[in-house]
């Protein structure tokens, strides 16, 4: 890395009077999606002509009522599509289509003509303005390209006469603003302003691409601030952002410039776009609706959208993709996994504000569920391994006992070098507590004399052969206890006891859990399952003298 001195710094704007840092948004800014044609220009294999018809449609469906669609004259296939779109009345009364063309005029000509007949369209011009553009590829001056500007918008407006003026609205880009002097970018932005004449009841929009990302996201943001205070027009005019995601910060550009006075965001779903990509839609809306903005999106089934995404541009969807991820609901982290079990239940008591540690939102809001919330590998702990056993089976394990369960899986995780699913974790607590050889007990009966006397009477399977026992003590327990002492030798203490029941309804069964200390001091926990709420905690009291035998 010796060659970071190749590289400048970019210069800070030195305004003084910056507004936007103590702005709040409290409001969904315009959305534009590009999708159709950033979005699609940046794939190794573009979209057919029947993937980009369903991905408009579920834009539509999603609530987009800005829709850039494609760049007609650059090629047959997005000529057609627009075509398509106009000619099969695709286009609901409360959407408008967006297309875009370079300030020349062989190319607007042949734009209009892929929109006759439309409804209401945007007509996107641009041209490049930036230092770099203006000096390395096209060598004209800055003279020359606001010219180049101006003669493209009057173009514009003269076939807008042609075609239908009221059909048409207005849109200009200074491609590569950012890297444009701040000064001279407004100067182009105003002259284009100067041919359209924008009013209230007929907004022109200005558009401020981060063409390339050069700067901090700061920068930008004073860059948007700087031409909304310079721009003519203001009341006339819709400033709008384009943010792309080279240094990793489309999303952040565009919510400070919205801050910073932007009225209206182009970007994509899931930031597909040239290079690193544009600003990510679905990211920025649900920032907004995790802060109670109305977002005025539909991301209610959230894998409709990653199904569509996937399906239509042949990429993946990372994991960790905000929201969208497939685990970005999951936690493994012990300690994360013992805080979203203790908010879910705090949560249920309360569920009018979300309040969920390491859950800026509720999942079931994008159509997630809780199942996959917590997962179980070598990382997990107690509240995790609990949690899960009781979402998915109902066990309530007492305290001490899932200190003890939580290490055995993780031992067992990190032996297997694999995460443990509900299934796989369920059946090692059966394997760990609810042991039924050597001993199994098969029935019992007590009789009392008094409340602090009782016989107990069971019947054991011991080692297969059946036995008859019989023991006395204050309770069923400590008879039992009692039994295992004399036949057997296990001393054995219960330490506590707890019971509840599982299932519904003729299928409710009784589970207890016990924690004991045998002989040596060791202590052991064991649990009983049965029909009968005395059986379950006799069989709980078998499952600790089996550990103790296995072990002798």
């Amino acid at each position: 890395m010796d060659h970071y001195q190749k590289y400048k710094p970019f210069p800070p704007v030195g305004k003084k009077d910056r507004r936007w840092p103590d702005q709040v948004i409290t409001k969904a800014p315009i959305w534009c999606s590009v999708d159709l044609r950033d979005g699609n220009q940046a794939l190794e294999v573009p979209m057919t002509f029947e993937q980009k018809l369903d991905f408009f449609q579920f834009l539509v469906k999603m609530g987009f009522k800005e829709i850039e669609v494609g760049f007609p004259a650059a090629s047959e296939t997005e000529y057609r599509f627009t075509r398509a779109l106009i000619e099969r009345h695709l286009i609901p009364d409360d959407v408008t289509i967006q297309v875009l063309t370079q300030a020349r005029e062989h190319i607007i000509r042949r734009t209009f003509e892929a929109l006759d007949g439309a409804p209401q369209a945007i007509v996107h011009l641009y041209n490049s303005t930036s230092v770099l553009q203006r000096e390395i590829v096209f060598g004209m001056s800055k003279e020359e390209i606001k010219n180049l500007a101006v003669e493209g918008a009057e173009l514009v407006a003269r076939l807008a006469q042609e075609y239908g003026p009221e059909r048409f609205r207005f849109e200009y880009s200074p491609e590569s603003f950012t890297g444009t002097e701040l000064d001279y970018a407004t100067e182009v932005c105003n002259a284009v302003l100067d041919v359209w004449k924008p009013t209230p009841e007929k907004p022109v929009i200005i558009n401020l691409p981060n063409t390339v990302e050069m700067a901090t996201t700061n920068i930008y943001a004073d860059q948007i601030e700087y031409v909304c205070d310079h721009i003519h027009y203001r009341d006339a005019v819709q400033i709008s952002l384009h943010a792309h995601n080279d240094r990793g910060s489309a999303v952040s550009d565009s919510e400070l410039g919205v801050m910073a006075g932007a009225d209206r965001v182009e970007g994509t779903l899931l930031g597909n776009g040239e290079r690193t990509g544009n600003a990510d839609i679905l990211v920025m809306a649900m920032n907004l609706f995790s802060q109670g903005v109305d977002p005025e999106l539909d991301f209610s089934h959230i894998q409709d959208i990653v199904d569509i995404y996937e399906r239509s541009t042949g990429m993946s969807v990372h994991p960790r993709h905000p929201y969208a991820g497939k685990l970005v609901y999951t936690a493994f982290s012990g300690s994360h996994q013992d805080a979203i079990k203790k908010g879910m239940a705090q949560h249920a008591l309360h569920p009018e504000i979300w309040q969920v540690p390491y859950l800026p939102i509720d999942p079931a809001d994008v159509g997630r569920n809780y199942a996959p919330i917590i997962r179980i590998n070598s990382q997990s702990g107690k509240g995790g391994v609990a949690y899960v056993l009781e979402t998915n089976y109902g066990l309530i394990l007492p305290r001490n006992l899932q200190k003890n369960f939580g290490a055995i899986v993780t031992d067992v995780s990190d032996s297997l070098s694999a995460e443990l699913m509900p299934k796989d974790l369920y059946e090692l607590f059966l394997k760990t507590y609810v042991i039924t050889e050597p001993l199994a007990l098969q029935y019992y009966d007590e009789s009392s004399s008094s409340p602090d006397d009782l016989a107990l009477r069971c019947r054991l399977l011991v080692n297969g052969v059946e036995r008859i026992m019989e023991g006395r003590g204050n309770g069923s327990i400590s008879a039992l206890c009692q039994i295992l002492r004399e036949n057997y030798g296990l001393v054995l203490e219960v330490l506590s006891y707890s019971e509840h029941s599982i299932g519904l309804g003729t299928h409710t069964k009784a589970i207890t859990y016990i924690e004991a200390r045998d002989g040596d001091g060791v202590i052991r926990y064991g649990a009983g399952i049965s029909s009968n709420v005395t059986k379950s905690s006799l069989r709980a009291v078998i499952s600790v003298a089996n550990q103790m035998m296995r072990k002798a």
